[in-house]
């Protein structure tokens, strides 16, 4: 149980765990603040709860204590896999460890359904875990994930704001997204240089528009490559661009920031109609 586990700054002691900064890893200490993520992720009592780099395990304890049915924890630090298995110990078949690289598994396969992915992720790849994470969002129930603020600020942006762009976009066409709340830097060991924040996505039933990820993500590179140029200029790299703004109703002289998430969704579908054309 976890009252046999000793406090997280002697865990770190105890097994010289410091933060490598290689690893983008900034330590949660604060079990009321464990708690709190814990508690936002929902039910965890069925299915699958799975999280990425868990460090000294502050989150962990906390998952597991609030009835986490499985936790898979994913971890390429030794250091940290010795504290997972004290952890282990304490919550006796209930907690799986994966020796690897989350960038290298694929998430969307672990455990049983209902999955669902609660992290503090390490900075240096959280957008890009994020990425292939929407790829195989039909496969998770939730995502409760800590971020830097500013990348918390842009999945939620909305049009005609400075903090719109791509990731807005694509996160926006597959999830609800769902801001829950700050976390001060002083709160980590070491104090990363910026505040984080906690986000939810919930995956929609369907995807707000029709369109094909690829393309849509081709689109978007496009147009906010060059933001500030309007759309009849950064989408020329895609095709005739004056047939294409016609045939979907969108003003050559928009800019990127402009349109709206199901707008891009047109230009990408409609990408994607003339695709046999080319053949």
């Amino acid at each position: 149980m976890a009252d046999l586990l000793p406090p997280l700054r002697d865990v770190l002691n105890a097994h010289g765990l410091t933060a490598r900064k290689s690893l983008g890893q900034h330590f949660l200490l604060d079990l009321n603040l464990t708690g709190r993520i814990a508690r936002a992720a929902g039910n965890l009592a069925t299915g699958t709860t799975i999280e990425i780099g868990p460090g000294p395990g502050g989150l962990t304890r906390a998952l597991l204590d609030n009835d986490a049915r499985h936790v898979i924890a994913i971890e390429r630090d030794d250091r940290a896999i010795a504290i997972q298995n004290e952890i282990m110990a304490a919550y006796p078949g209930r907690l799986e460890i994966i020796a690897a690289d989350a960038l290298e598994v694929e998430a969307a396969t672990l455990g049983e359904a209902p999955r669902r992915i609660v992290a503090n992720l390490p900075y240096n790849i959280s957008t890009v875990l994020l990425l292939a994470w929407l790829r195989r969002i039909d496969a998770f129930e939730s995502l409760t994930l800590m971020f830097q603020k500013e990348v918390v600020d842009r999945l939620a942006a909305a049009p005609r704001s400075p903090d719109y762009g791509r990731l807005s976009v694509i996160t926006q066409w597959l999830c609800d997204v769902r801001p829950l709340f700050n976390v001060d830097k002083r709160a980590f060991t070491p104090p990363p240089n910026v505040m984080s924040t906690v986000v939810q996505l919930i995956p929609r039933s369907q995807p707000l528009a029709p369109a094909r990820m690829e393309t849509l993500e081709k689109v978007t590179a496009a147009a906010f490559g060059q933001r500030r140029k309007m759309l009849r200029s950064s989408l020329k790299s895609l095709g005739p661009v004056e047939d294409m703004l016609a045939a979907t109703g969108i003003a050559g002289t928009a800019r990127a920031e402009e349109l709206t998430v199901s707008q891009f969704c047109t230009l990408a579908e409609y990408l994607d109609r003339q695709q046999p054309q080319q053949a």
